[in-house]
């Protein structure tokens, strides 16, 4: 079997329809429990940074500085969505807005060292309270769950970029 599966395919004839509904069932409840608590961590830090905060700062944290177009690119997302995302993250004192050193008229977006303190901690919950729900795991199984959790989040992503592209397309 290919490693892409055919999209034109009948999803359902490949593999177990019954194990297909219960993994789209799971995928659901796990959707609404990491949002209910936003897999915020434990303790005060909790519920205090929402996701698209989280997964904004963590990226400017690993990827340094950039424009918002850059931004938006990397995490598949349009310019618009980060710019409204963004202006709290300013506002707080989080995310810095500077120059580009190359192109003064260019803005750069910058994780704030308030900004990288907050994400350290949200971080350090987050590692607790995944500690917490694996306790009773063995290394090997937190690591097969990371690998194919990333590897499900890998697919979906190259799906959405896919999609993204054949968009445009298909309404010429």
């Amino acid at each position: 079997m290919p490693t892409t599966p055919d999209m034109s395919m009948d999803m359902t004839t490949v593999g177990d329809t019954g194990l297909l509904d219960t993994l789209q069932h799971e995928v659901a409840v796990f959707a609404r429990r990491a949002e209910q608590t936003r897999l915020g961590g434990v303790g005060q830090v909790r519920n205090s940074m929402d996701r698209a905060a989280y997964l904004l700062l963590n990226r400017l944290d690993k990827e340094g500085p950039m424009g918002v177009k850059a931004l938006a690119c990397s995490m598949g997302i349009d310019s618009s969505t980060v710019t409204r995302q963004v202006a709290p993250l300013v506002d707080s004192g989080l995310v810095k807005r500077t120059s580009h050193p190359e192109d003064g008229r260019a803005v750069v977006l910058q994780l704030s060292p308030r900004g990288l303190s907050r994400l350290e901690e949200v971080r350090s919950s987050r590692r607790q309270l995944m500690a917490e729900l694996t306790q009773d795991w063995a290394p090997e199984e937190r690591e097969a769950f990371c690998a194919l959790l990333t590897r499900f989040n890998v697919a979906l992503s190259d799906r959405m970029s896919a999609a993204t592209v054949t968009e445009p397309a298909a309404q010429s």
